[in-house]
């Protein structure tokens, strides 16, 4: 059960150690770009990278971190932008794409 007084970026981030064990985890909250009240915990982008994406395609991995946050996706967020990637292609890229500017954003 969680703590109802725990920020919604802080519940993403520990589920999503807990799932997947990631080498590198980054949890942004995005809400600012987008047209909601200040302080809201709505829009994240998550970059994952997890030995636990090995041998999978895109769709499942997208679909397991779903499935980590189905309670915050049911509820708080309305939008989650995911990257997902191996230790290997993270090697390789290093870095994640810029999320577009919201067309009803500030």
């Amino acid at each position: 059960m969680q703590d109802s007084s725990m920020r919604v970026e802080t519940i993403i981030k520990e589920k999503l150690q807990q799932a997947f064990a990631p080498q590198y985890l980054a949890v942004e909250n995005e809400s600012h770009m987008h047209n909601v009240p200040e302080g809201s915990e709505s829009h994240f982008k998550v970059t994952i990278v997890s030995e636990e994406f090995e041998g999978k395609r895109l769709l499942q991995c997208h679909r397991a971190v779903n499935q980590a946050l189905a309670d915050e996706l049911k509820t708080d967020v309305h939008a989650l932008a995911m990257h997902t990637y191996t230790p290997s292609q993270w090697a390789q890229l290093q870095a994640v794409p810029s999320s577009p500017q919201c067309r009803g954003g500030h």
